[in-house]
């Protein structure tokens, strides 16, 4: 079990990270920063510059402490809430990733969670720390805020470009 959650967290740490990583620089296909501010412009948020730096940071971070085993149930949560921004950006396209839809996003959500519920293992930082098991009342709240957190970040942050994205997003709704 402990090798299954290494692995687990590794690969979707480490996924996590390198797409904050393509928001923020030329590393690994990305675009720069300038790139990952037209990417989030392009998606209809606001915010820029700032908005990409943030989400970047939030990846990096987030799918860092995720691989390591760091604050499980912290970086679950931020995992969580910025690929579910990514998931709503991709929500009118569908499920299915072949579409660009949110499959995607949306695996790394569940996954995230499932690594906050089941907690680190014993290959962990948290383990080396000696701060595991994490305690329900603090697992629960964070498996909930981290999608809420998206949600509300999408909306706050995001305006439909036109009345066509406001149908396209209301189809999708229903």
């Amino acid at each position: 079990m402990n090798a299954g959650l290494l692995v687990l967290r590794l690969v979707t740490g480490l996924l996590i990270a390198g797409h904050g990583v393509q928001k923020v620089s030329f590393r690994l296909g990305g675009h720069g920063l300038a790139g990952g501010t037209e990417e989030f412009r392009h998606d209809g948020f606001r915010g820029g510059r700032l908005t990409a730096i943030v989400a970047g940071a939030s990846q990096i971070g987030a799918g860092l402490f995720l691989a390591a085993g760091l604050l499980t149930p912290l970086a679950a949560m931020a995992a969580m809430g910025v690929m579910t921004v990514a998931g709503t950006v991709k929500w009118p396209k569908g499920l299915w990733v072949q579409n660009d839809g949110y499959e995607y996003p949306m695996v790394l959500v569940v996954v995230s969670a499932a690594l906050a519920l089941a907690g680190p293992g014993r290959w962990s930082l948290d383990q080396a720390l000696g701060i595991t098991p994490w305690p329900l009342w603090v697992v629960l709240p964070a498996v909930v805020a981290g999608p809420v957190s998206g949600l509300l970040t999408r909306v706050v942050l995001h305006r439909p470009s036109d009345e066509s994205e406001r149908k396209q997003y209301a189809q999708a709704a229903e």
